[in-house]
């Protein structure tokens, strides 16, 4: 096959995979026109929340945890130190809200070397309730955020998910972030879980207490680097099925710089790369700039100048996202589409520091994707 007619052919597949993957997402991200009403007979509900330090959004966040729609759950708050600046703000928060029951645990077990599921484990083991969320504290939970999480459990699910959906960004490192988050990872998250690929994303997680425990319990999670790895492949040994949410929550971003948005990616790539390198090695090709090269060269076979073909595969690229966000009621902004392309050019070289070191740090701590010794379930 010759060079034209290949790089014509790799273009309109590329570019017609990047399109439906927007329509699926648009099916299940569609901003919802209501809040949904709580069921007959919901059940009780613990959302255990990891805490660590204070950001800008920090009021926000915890005033939707407490503000939620829903009749009869629990908060179980988990920190590792007490001299945390985030403790005084929580108990405040609890004592304005005497209403709803909430606990802070303060404590620092390290049964893995994942400090965020260390903090988590406490809260676990704590939780009333057989029904238990896990959510980050950087979450902006909707009013009916514990509707929507169990209306998407069915009889094959083993965990629901929700993955972060950036907002609010005040730099534009930060809507580079929205970027990354919104119109990339979450729309190939949903195009996966229509392929039968679902899985797990630690932002917020809801599980039925009785298959963690099957699974060798909370403490099971450590025996990836990430806990959603490990419960992904948790709940597919079981023969269930991770699901997403339909319509997944924010994440605040604010104030972003271009070297921590880079840092966390390094680590997201590298934490998938280690845990699921097979998935992670196609992702070289999701890169828009890809199909508009492919297209510059393959534009003969069209009957078109080069010009013309790249500047249509871009339109059809970065229109399909616009469209995505639009529908989702996604952040999208006139910085969008250079956020968009800033992403693209980025994205072979962050594949690339993938696969060049183990090593990251989270939270200060110095880590490595390099896979921790298998949790023996007894």
């Amino acid at each position: 096959m010759a060079i034209a007619e290949f790089a014509a052919a790799f273009s309109i597949t590329a570019v017609g995979v990047q399109m439906l993957s927007a329509l699926i997402a648009m099916a299940r991200c569609a901003k919802p026109k209501s809040p949904m009403p709580v069921s007959k007979g919901a059940p009780a509900v613990s959302i255990v929340q990891p805490l660590c330090g204070v950001d800008a959004f920090s009021r926000d966040t915890l005033a939707s945890i407490f503000a939620l729609d829903y009749p009869n759950y629990e908060i179980v708050f988990c920190l590792a130190d007490a001299g945390d600046p985030i403790a005084p703000l929580v108990r405040r928060f609890m004592a304005d809200n005497p209403q709803r029951p909430a606990r802070l645990l303060i404590g620092d077990d390290r049964p893995s070397a994942n400090p965020k599921l260390n903090n988590v484990v406490k809260g676990w083991k704590a939780a009333a309730h057989s029904w238990i969320v896990i959510a980050d504290s950087n979450v902006l939970m909707p009013r009916d955020y514990i509707q929507r999480l169990l209306a998407r459990w069915q009889s094959d699910s083993g965990i629901v998910c929700a993955p972060p959906i950036g907002s609010a960004p005040e730099t534009f490192a930060a809507e580079v972030e929205c970027a990354f988050l919104n119109t990339y990872q979450a729309r190939w998250q949903y195009a996966g879980e229509a392929l039968g690929l679902g899985f797990a994303q630690g932002k917020s997680m809801l599980w039925r207490r009785a298959v963690l425990e099957a699974g060798g319990g909370i403490e099971a999670l450590g025996a990836e680097i990430a806990e959603d790895a490990a419960a992904t492949k948790l709940v597919h040994r079981a023969g269930l099925s991770a699901h997403l949410v339909n319509g997944p929550f924010p994440q605040p971003l604010g104030l972003r710089r271009w070297r921590d948005v880079w840092n966390r990616q390094v680590r997201w790539a590298r934490l998938r790369r280690a845990t699921f390198p097979l998935h992670f090695a196609p992702e070289i090709l999701t890169t828009g700039m890809f199909a508009i090269a492919a297209a510059f060269f393959g534009a003969s076979e069209w009957g078109v100048g080069g010009t013309t073909a790249a500047a249509l595969a871009a339109l059809s690229w970065y229109g399909s996202e616009a469209a995505l966000a639009l529908v989702a009621g996604w952040r999208l902004s006139p910085w969008s589409p250079l956020a968009w392309i800033a992403r693209d050019v980025s994205l072979p070289w962050l594949w690339a520091q993938a696969w060049a070191s183990d090593d990251f740090v989270w939270r200060g701590n110095a880590m490595s994707v390099s896979e921790p010794e298998p949790y023996q379930h007894v």
